[in-house]
């Protein structure tokens, strides 16, 4: 992502549930579309329990270097998606008090480093995009001082007609591939910052405007899953941060490379871990924008509306006389929501 400078990322079965429980999951998992819901009053965030923590599934040997076909099917993606049974860990589904609340999103976005001034923003309102990425908390951003961020900027920008895809960059994995990243690894006792700072993304998002139902994602740059070890304790801290901003009334979303972080939480999610992502944004570049043909994935995975799919990065584009450096995405998640 734009979170940091001279980002690349590294390239690099599932059991299906009785149909009766499938039709069940699929039907509390179908989010509300953001123009025709109606407004739900906020609830107390449920409290989550202590999960102790699970060894890592082990990584598997890496895909080769074939890409995915910008068709994601033979038939529509869409009617594919809604007729799949969604295979999830057992306690991946979320509460039907924070689905009722979520904004989905379905488009292409834009995220970059900085939060553009509202004029660029205005002005980008002449290009195909409608969804912009915005890095609003966490001590791994790239751009810890944003210049134009605040409350009345979202607020503006929603006004637009803008859906907002809320980025955290917070600690990172003791196996960090970047070396910018190197100076924020999080420590041995990863599942209690995974706490504390799920905590700390749910209250920057309510101070920033963003309410109870929102999408909030976690930015996971490439590490080295396939060291156990470290794949243990990153693991120990997305699971925690998961289970936090779950119990804030939110819902967890997960950034990394598809060849190491998405192909960490799809093992896992094969394997039946619990407290894993809501939503997966995974970043394969280079490989057209399908959302559902991600080899790293399984068809059924992460199924309805829960894919991002950054496939381009450090794009410079020009709309409306302004210019940026951007990552490109498709979208098909929750995103952002504001009104009441």
């Amino acid at each position: 992502m734009r979170s940091h400078t001279s980002i690349r990322p590294w390239y690099l079965g599932i059991v299906t549930p009785p149909l009766a429980v499938a039709t069940t999951l699929a039907a509390l998992l179908t989010l509300s579309p953001p123009a025709s819901a109606a407004p739900v009053p906020d609830v107390p965030a449920v409290a989550a329990a202590p999960v102790p923590d699970v060894p890592a599934v082990a990584a598997a040997p890496e895909a080769g270097s074939g890409v995915a076909s910008d068709v994601d099917a033979a038939a529509s993606p869409e009617a594919a998606a809604e007729a799949a049974p969604f295979a999830a860990p057992a306690d991946a589904v979320d509460s039907p008090e924070v689905l009722a609340r979520a904004v989905r999103f379905k488009g292409a976005a834009f995220d970059t480093c900085q939060a553009p001034p509202l004029a660029t923003m205005k002005a980008w309102r002449s290009s195909s995009y409608r969804g912009v990425g915005v890095y609003f908390a966490g001590r791994g951003r790239g751009c810890p001082n944003q210049l134009h961020l605040s409350r009345s900027w979202l607020a503006s920008v929603d006004g637009m007609g803008w859906r907002v895809l809320p980025i955290f960059v917070g600690s990172q994995s003791p196996c960090v591939r970047s070396e910018a990243k190197r100076k924020v690894r999080m420590g041995s006792g990863s599942a209690a910052q995974g706490r504390t700072e799920g905590r700390q993304a749910a209250d920057a998002a309510g101070k920033l405007g963003i309410r109870q139902g929102s999408a909030l994602y976690l930015d996971m740059e490439a590490y080295d899953a396939g060291d156990s070890g470290c794949a243990r304790t990153t693991l120990a801290f997305v699971r925690a941060w998961n289970r936090e901003v779950r119990g804030q009334g939110f819902l967890p979303g997960f950034y990394s490379s598809a060849e190491s972080g998405v192909r960490h939480m799809e093992q896992a999610r094969r394997a039946g871990q619990s407290d894993l992502p809501s939503v997966m944004w995974f970043a394969r570049w280079g490989s057209g924008p399908s959302l559902y043909g991600e080899p790293t994935l399984h068809a059924d995975a992460w199924q309805p509306h829960r894919r991002i799919h950054q496939y381009a990065g450090n794009v410079t584009e020009t709309h409306g006389g302004h210019r940026l450096v951007v990552d490109r995405n498709t979208v098909d998640a929750p995103v952002a929501r504001f009104q009441p």
